[in-house]
């Protein structure tokens, strides 16, 4: 099984550097990896000083330093200094595991943070977080690969998030004696670990110190084959909505829009979402309408703002002259704000859910917008159990998005009930960060 599965990965690399050639995601993926290991072996020396051990970090003193060698042939320090190695597939599992790497700062400031993502979307968004100390691509799971990068960080702790399950990168790291721990892990019966055929997902699986799990099925599904190592930790996506929500930055230009006015807040949003809310927003003339598309693509904002009744206003291109009390709709045609902007809504719409699945439900139910989104949400826990508390509603055309609307709209009984359910919900969820630290050794 071993075979077949590094033989899976070196055609997954050798596919994706194929389609580099006409696929720009696929592009930025390999040329993110260009040099990669002496990208990294230069990082490390970077803060390694020049005779090769850190300059700034008191611990690493001349006794005690040590030189080794990579596997590919550079030098770094090994002694003075702790290193803990988070790694992402996106940015929705950046977001999940940024509470974690936040509270884990705080708790040991003195420890170096290594982040890795494998997709584009998470690193090229996040490249410059300000958390990390190296933010790297994950290079493909290849077994030299693997020894390569344990032997250039030597992490102490390894800390993946949500489905990350690198075979050869775990056991390298267990051999290397470092301790992995999985974090806001979900587990459904059609995967791997489950079928006959797989045992050595299921070696995987040991590797892991400890796995901490978001709900009681993954930990029945885990204990189903033995794994002894889960608890049920809960999704620090809970502990991230909420802080955003305390302290979530003021928008004065989006303050300015929505000032005296029932606004509804459109995030994430598809083309298949975008043509049920522009009826929407055309019939509904007395509410403001925020949109913010998933892909912020100029050409296709211009289409549907030729689509509309009403003025439109487009975030990057406001000025203090704008007349933004005179607006209709204003579309966030930049990345980065969103989680702020739902602050400003009354009611909202998570887009995806016409496609793959819907996006991040939490950011805006913190904030207790009663939520619709379309019908492909049930492998979401959190969109399932919005509608099971009457916070959320699934949608498949029009005439049902109109019916959920106009309900809130014009009860104001039932939109405080659908209001309170989400905001309860998000805030009877927290505590995940803290377990999680709590059961991370160090």
């Amino acid at each position: 099984m071993r075979l077949f599965y590094n033989t899976g990965i070196y055609l997954l690399d050798a596919g994706l550097h194929a389609a580099g050639m006409f696929n720009d995601k696929a592009r930025l993926w390999c040329r993110g990896r260009r040099r990669i290991f002496s990208r990294m072996a230069e990082a490390v020396a970077g803060w390694s000083g020049a005779d090769g051990c850190p300059d700034t970090l008191p611990v690493c003193g001349a006794e005690a330093k040590e030189r080794t060698r990579t596997g590919d042939g550079s030098d770094h320090c090994t002694a003075g200094t702790d290193l803990i190695w988070f790694h992402c597939a996106s940015l929705g599992e950046f977001e999940q595991g940024r509470p974690v790497i936040e509270a884990f700062r705080a708790a040991h400031p003195g420890w170096k943070i290594l982040l890795t993502f494998f997709s584009p979307s998470g690193y090229e968004v996040r490249k410059n977080y300000a958390g990390a100390d190296y933010i790297f691509y994950l290079p493909a799971d290849t077994p030299r690969n693997a020894r390569r990068f344990v032997s250039i960080f030597r992490p102490k702790i390894a800390v993946f998030v949500k489905y990350e399950f690198w075979a050869n990168y775990l056991f390298a790291l267990q051999r290397s004696g470092a301790r992995a721990y999985l974090i806001s892990g979900i587990f459904r019966p059609g995967q791997s670990f489950f079928k006959p055929w797989g045992g050595l997902f299921r070696r995987v699986l040991g590797t892991f110190d400890r796995l901490f799990v978001q709900n009681e099925e993954s930990l029945k599904l885990l204990q189903g084959i033995g794994a002894v190592n889960a608890e049920v930790a809960g999704d620090t996506r809970f502990d991230r909505v909420y802080a955003i929500a305390q302290g979530a930055k003021a928008l004065p230009e989006v303050e300015r829009f929505a000032e005296g006015a029932e606004v509804f807040v459109a995030g994430s949003t598809w083309p298949p979402d975008e043509q049920l809310l522009l009826a929407l927003i055309n019939a509904n003339p007395d509410v403001k309408f925020i949109l913010a598309p998933h892909e912020v693509d100029p050409a296709r904002i211009e289409r549907m703002i030729a689509q509309i009744d009403r003025p439109c206003l487009r975030y990057t291109q406001l000025t203090p002259q704008s007349d933004l009390a005179g607006g209709g709709v204003l579309f966030i045609d930049t990345i980065g704000i969103l989680s702020s902007v739902y602050r400003y809504g009354k009611w909202g719409y998570i887009g995806g859910g016409f496609g793959v699945g819907i996006h991040n439900t939490l950011e805006a139910a913190t904030f207790g917008l009663p939520l619709a989104f379309g019908p492909n949400y049930e492998k979401f826990q959190e969109a399932r159990d919005l509608i099971g508390v009457g916070g959320a509603r699934s949608i498949s055309d029009y005439t049902q998005l109109a019916d959920w609307f106009g309900i809130l709209h014009g009860d104001a009984a039932e939109y405080q009930r659908s209001s309170s359910a989400c905001a309860e919900y998000v805030r009877s969820h927290k505590g995940a960060t803290g377990q999680i630290i709590a059961g991370i050794r160090v």
